[in-house]
């Protein structure tokens, strides 16, 4: 082995050891405002650890959304968060600096204490409180013809979800499947067809997900239109273990397209 090869190995011997987690820092806020008030918008930054990770996202939040998903949490979660403290709401001088960041130093405990119940950090409610409102937005892009402001959002949507749906990989099909309708609209299909094959990948074991059947038609054209196999992908669908699970809306066979373009419902 060369020398590199070996720090390599080396690399991966160390981190194969360490457990994976998440950190959250908020690393930064600013000031706000609507036509009711202003309000702070804290900037979280979410971090892997146990391996390197070049992706550091972040996403902004206001108290009022840490609110909400601790009352939505507690709904299914009272018991496991009898001791996470989360902090109060304050009234009068909110926005002053040492308020603020108090309350920077508050919340990032809070979402530390969160993520180490692990039902809780497995919880659709974690996850949507960081992906939600991306969501929402990306799908009025697509249903706008926005293309390339929907591959922008679903993407980090994406390495958010790499980061907080380990547990549940699948979690990340949709978001894929946004992806490869907007390179197939925009004429990338080399770039569509990898990313569905990564998410026909993740459904492998899944036949009867509503995306599997739309992916696979997707596929099988896309295939056919880039001189590539298809013919394995038509067995997926003709070797008759699927028929029966044609995903449809009101009665009639629905595209892929159709399907993400549904999704929007979903995330309001």
């Amino acid at each position: 082995m060369t020398t590199r090869e070996l720090q390599l190995y080396w690399q991966k011997e160390k981190y194969d050891g360490k457990p994976i987690k998440l950190l959250f820092q908020i690393q930064s806020t600013r000031i706000a405002e609507d036509y009711l008030s202003k309000f702070v918008m804290y900037k979280i930054v979410i971090i892997k650890t146990g391996s390197f990770d070049g992706k550091k996202v972040f996403i902004e939040r206001r108290y009022s959304d840490f609110e909400t998903l601790h009352r939505n949490l507690l709904k299914d979660f009272k018991d496991e968060m009898e001791d996470v403290i989360f902090p109060k709401k304050i009234l009068i001088g909110n926005l002053t600096e040492e308020i603020i960041r108090m309350r920077m130093i508050a919340l990032k405990d809070y979402l530390d204490e969160l993520y180490a119940i692990r039902c809780v950090r497995k919880s659709s409610q974690f996850v949507m409180f960081f992906i939600k409102s991306d969501l929402g937005e990306g799908y009025s892009c697509i249903r706008g013809g926005q293309y390339k402001r929907a591959m922008e959002i679903f993407q980090q949507v994406l390495y958010l979800q790499e980061k907080l749906v380990e547990h549940y990989p699948v979690m990340m099909v949709s978001t894929l499947c946004a992806l490869v309708v907007c390179h197939k609209d925009m004429d990338e299909l080399e770039k569509a067809y990898e990313i569905g094959l990564k998410a026909l990948e993740l459904l492998d074991k899944h036949p009867k997900h509503r995306y599997y059947n739309p992916l696979l038609d997707t596929m099988i054209s896309l295939a056919y239109k880039l001189g590539k196999d298809f013919l394995s992908l038509r067995e997926k669908i003709e070797n008759g273990e699927n028929k029966t699970t044609r995903s449809s809306f009101e009665g009639e066979m629905v595209t892929l397209k159709e399907l993400v373009v549904k999704e929007r419902v979903n995330t309001e």
